[in-house]
């Protein structure tokens, strides 16, 4: 695909540090697109538009912007609060285009457009009031260990900052509400027996350096940044799917990171049966 026709101000610099440029931010996602269509795919998109870089102004935007390529998907939704027409996920045109538009991240819906009411997977996010990865590591073993008793396969991802994404892949069937339930019992249950270290506590200053096990990702209309989504963080970090073996306090989130994206796509997708493993929900 020549999609260098659809960014304008090429050379514009993202990362003043790095260097990085808004070619390269679109140069990254044609080369992960393989492997990041399918979390993409079918899936209504909220925009984090930053189109001064990194260290410049961002607002997120959840209304299909004009000036998209003609052949850009759309889905409308009712919300409450007024109807959206959303930017649908896909294709590669699309998602360059989003970048032209200053969006680094790619931020996901839990379900597809087809069935916008039935998520087809549950998340964890674990946020480490530490600020430490190897604390949102350990949360994550723990958390693994809750989902294995309970039958459900689970697969890790760095948020692309300091904090760990768990991904249950589900059949769609369940709500939302069911759905954001369940993820919520299981972290109440953590919480409870590990109270030193993890909280469902809303409040970060009552969250005393704990990590925070939200499972608010798992609302109608909430987001998630998908895998292989550039965060706009230094050096340039991307949300990357892990092996729960590579899940290591010691590990260095900004070790995948916009400079050396090109060796961890050489080796083998971590998360490949993701979607191979659809689950079912117990939810009496």
């Amino acid at each position: 695909m020549n999609f260098q026709k659809l960014i304008t101000h090429p050379d514009k610099i993202f990362w003043p540090d790095e260097g990085y440029t808004k070619l390269d931010v679109a140069r990254f996602y044609e080369a992960v697109f393989p492997r990041l269509k399918s979390y993409v795919d079918d899936r209504l998109l909220t925009m984090e538009r930053c189109p001064d870089g990194m260290r410049g102004e961002c607002f997120y935007q959840k209304k299909a912007p004009k000036g998209l390529p003609a052949r850009t998907p759309t889905k409308l939704i009712h919300h409450q609060s007024g109807d959206v027409n959303y930017v649908v996920g896909g294709l590669l045109e699309t998602q360059i285009a989003l970048v032209n538009l200053g969006c680094i991240p790619v931020h996901v819906w839990g379900s597809r457009g087809g069935r916008p009411d039935k998520p087809d997977w549950m998340v964890f996010d674990l946020d480490p009031g530490s600020g430490k990865f190897a604390d949102s590591a350990n949360a994550g073993l723990l958390c693994k260990k809750a989902l294995d008793e309970i039958g459900l396969a689970s697969f890790p991802k760095t948020s692309g900052s300091r904090g760990l994404h768990v991904f249950v892949p589900l059949r769609p069937g369940p709500s939302f509400d069911d759905v954001r339930a369940f993820a919520t019992r299981i972290c109440e249950r953590l919480a409870a027996e590990h109270p030193k270290t993890l909280t469902i506590e809303q409040r970060i200053n009552a969250r005393k350096g704990r990590v925070f096990l939200d499972a608010m990702r798992n609302s109608f209309g909430a987001t998630v940044v998908a895998p292989y989504s550039l965060r706009r963080r230094p050096k340039a970090s991307f949300s990357t799917p892990l092996r729960w073996k590579d899940v290591r306090p010691e590990l260095d989130p900004s070790e995948f990171n916009l400079g050396n994206y090109k060796k961890h796509l050489a080796r083998a997708d971590a998360w490949k049966d993701f979607f191979k493993q659809r689950q079912s929900l117990r939810l009496s």
